[in-house]
């Protein structure tokens, strides 16, 4: 008896009848129909469409606010991203211009400072869950701060304080 006189038992013939009709279609379709339509990203460049912001948003619309949301996590981490890449570069220019890292690293560090303040004007206070809502809503407060008493940080205006 050789090899090929070997009988295919029923449980062999059954498992390949199975095969047949659950995987050989979904194998098919993937291999013709998805994988040929499908657009290959790089992770890096993976592009979201831009949503609509919170204030646009209707109330009662649950699924707009979270992508809202969604969008507003994006976009923290990709500000931070930018952030700590602004700080390496800092880093490493004062580590390569070590004595005279005062003067040729200053617009590095110009340019670190204002995106931290400008993140933290937009992100600070927020906690670690943050959600548009609430960053809407500081951006509301400080609005209105800065019309009735001018730039936060500058102090409050002289006509403005004898009202407090």
């Amino acid at each position: 008896m050789g090899a090929g006189d070997i009988k295919e038992s029923s449980y062999d013939k059954s498992l390949g009848i199975l095969y047949n009709i659950f995987d050989k279609p979904v194998t098919w379709f993937h291999d013709v129909i998805v994988k040929p339509n499908q657009k290959q990203y790089p992770w890096y460049h993976q592009k979201f469409r831009r949503v609509p912001t919170i204030d646009q948003c209707y109330t009662d619309d649950v699924v707009c606010q979270f992508e809202a949301d969604q969008q507003f996590k994006r976009d923290r981490l990709v500000d931070s991203e930018i952030l700590n890449i602004l700080r390496q570069r800092f880093e490493d220019c004062v580590h390569y211009e070590q004595p005279d890292h005062k003067t040729k690293c200053l617009d590095i560090l110009e340019q670190y400072n204002k995106a931290s303040e400008n993140w933290f004007i937009k992100y600070g206070d927020l906690g670690f869950y943050g959600q548009a809502k609430a960053a809407y809503m500081k951006q509301k407060h400080r609005m209105i701060w800065e019309r009735r008493h001018g730039p936060v940080g500058t102090g409050m205006t002289p006509d403005t304080e004898e009202l407090h």
